[in-house]
């Protein structure tokens, strides 16, 4: 297994997909009651071998990661052949990005000295999807690229 197999509510929400993939095996239902039954192995490495399809498609398709910790946000654009981070990181102790009034007190202090941004540029290694997906096990998380384009905006205006 290259990724991690996915999550029960996952699969669950992937049911159709699922059958879809073990028709294209030519397994019918029975067939997979059968092999669950008394082959269990054999029903794992499915799952397995359908949680990489699965991560493959999602991973190739993403565009923008945001990672949020206390005090340090990591917006990335996934191009084709690098990412490129945007970073704002907040120097006041007392402040929580996580936290709702941490977040507003960054939107209202942009600006301020205690705040600072960098930007960086990365190639990818030989699989590029593998690079994102290790960037996800760190607890980053798929987006639309909102924020990534709001902050792009601000450093290019400031520069």
């Amino acid at each position: 297994m290259k990724y991690q197999r996915l999550t029960k509510e996952q699969l669950e929400e992937l049911y159709q997909e699922f059958i879809n993939f073990l028709a294209t095996q030519s397994i019918t239902a029975d067939e997979w009651n059968e092999i669950k039954a008394n082959k269990p192995e054999v029903a794992e490495e499915e799952l397995d071998i359908f949680s990489d399809l699965v991560w493959e498609g999602v991973l190739s398709n993403a565009q923008f990661l945001e990672h949020f910790s206390k005090d340090q946000i990591h917006l990335f654009y996934l191009g084709e052949t690098e990412m490129h981070l945007i970073a704002i990181k907040v120097n006041v102790p007392d402040i929580d990005i996580t936290t709702q009034e941490g977040y507003d007190w960054l939107r209202n202090n942009l600006l301020d000295d205690q705040v600072a941004f960098y930007n960086a540029n990365k190639d990818y290694s030989e699989d590029s999807n593998m690079d994102k997906f290790k960037l996800i096990l760190q607890g980053a998380n798929i987006t639309k690229g909102e924020l990534y384009q709001y902050f792009e905006k601000i450093i290019s205006a400031n520069k």
